[in-house]
């Protein structure tokens, strides 16, 4: 490889951080193709929530420009009880361009992957559905994909970006995904179709023993995203069928009247039973390296699935860039964006896992844990400036 060009990119899966990934290296001068399993781009699901520490990165790919018509601002991340109907504490959203360098927003996840699209597009990126990758190799001089249908695809290196399930990651590692024994049921539907929401101006989890309940609008407020997930009994007892619509309905039963009614505009057609992995540091071997989920997936209480993602993909052109400007192997660049990212990412995805302990808890420790949300100084930031504020991030 040349000094002055970024390599050759092969990215597995087109999900959002495989796209946004795509769309940095190409930024930078890269060439990048992109290999998506399913027949077309989609996402699975409904809302998102992107804080400012992936905004910033959004409004430099000249994406966030192109989401703010049809997302909306919050005023409000609000915690509540889910029994009692009480507000426990909040966090104001409205200064976050000021104090952070850009909006919190929430938005339909297609509307995100689309604008993506379009920029990669726009970028000259390699955009090809129906490639199933069932081996990569790293031949040592460069990278080569064989797909299900016979193609081949070769780059200088490759990203594996496909999700919680990665094929990519067994490279890496034979570890599995850890269930959490919840399960989530989330939709999002015409807002004149739902006759229970919290205040249209914010983002509202309800919070109870063994549930919650998130509600927020999207698109500029025409929808309505509802995300209700439970700890599973039949689950626990080792049953086949667990977390279905029955055990939804009784696992909220005991909920106040507002959660309870708002569930009756939720589609139970699907359910996700909600996973993780370990962290694992080592995310880049020779001319291979992991990205988004399939690097750190991570359970949903931060909200920061995807914003982890759009950071890995910032990180990683930021780091091949350097190595090509120096000259250095390309297997260093990835080093150093593993190196990078690694520490912070498993840092939310520990995280991640006990503020979904602190959000369900029962009993004494419920009592103890509404006390401090209520005595909570709501302009307090402490919690969250290490997570939304920017870092300058450098390889050890």
């Amino acid at each position: 490889m040349s000094s002055d060009r970024l390599p050759d990119t092969l990215i597995v899966g087109g999900g959002l951080g495989g796209l946004s990934a795509a769309l940095c290296i190409a930024r930078q001068g890269g060439t990048v193709n992109v290999l998506e399993r399913s027949k077309s781009f989609a996402e699975v699901g409904a809302g998102i929530q992107l804080a400012p520490n992936a905004t910033r990165i959004l409004r430099r790919l000249g994406v966030l420009e192109m989401i703010l018509p049809v997302a909306v601002l919050p005023r409000r991340l609000v915690l509540a009880d889910a029994i009692e109907s009480r507000e426990l504490t909040s966090l104001d959203l409205t200064d976050f361009p000021a104090r952070y360098g850009a909006p919190y927003l929430v938005l339909h996840r297609n509307d995100l992957l689309t604008a993506l699209l379009e920029r990669c597009a726009e970028s000259g990126v390699g955009l090809h559905t129906d490639a199933t990758v069932t081996e990569l190799t790293d031949t040592g001089s460069g990278t080569v994909a064989a797909c299900a249908d016979g193609r081949e695809f070769r780059a200088e290196i490759a990203i594996g970006a496909d999700g919680l399930h990665s094929r990519i990651r067994r490279y890496f590692t034979d570890d599995e995904p850890v269930n959490s024994g919840f399960v989530a049921y989330r939709g999002a539907v015409p807002i004149d179709q739902v006759e229970r929401h919290a205040d249209l101006r914010d983002v509202v989890a309800w919070l109870g023993p063994g549930l919650h309940l998130v509600q927020y609008p999207l698109r500029s407020g025409q929808m309505y995203n509802q995300v209700a997930v439970f700890r599973s009994r039949a689950y626990l007892r080792g049953e086949a069928d667990w977390g279905n619509p029955a055990e939804l309905a009784e696992a909220f039963a005991g909920c106040s009247e507002h959660v309870r009614e708002s569930l009756r505009t939720l589609s139970t057609v699907s359910r996700w039973p909600m996973l993780d992995r370990l962290p694992m540091p080592d995310w880049a071997r020779g001319r291979v390296a992991l990205l988004g989920d399939a690097a750190h997936p991570m359970l949903q209480y931060l909200a920061q699935g995807a914003c982890q993602a759009i950071e890995d993909a910032a990180v990683l052109a930021s780091t091949l860039t350097a190595a090509a400007s120096t000259g250095r192997p390309l297997r260093e660049g990835l080093a150093d964006y593993a190196a990078i990212r690694a520490p912070h990412a498993m840092r939310v995805q520990r995280t991640a896992r006990t503020w979904g302990e602190i959000w369900h808890v029962d009993g004494v420790a419920k009592q103890l844990r509404d006390e401090l949300l209520l005595d909570r100084d709501v302009s307090d930031h402490k919690h969250v400036t290490w997570l939304y504020g920017e870092r300058k991030e450098s390889a050890p």
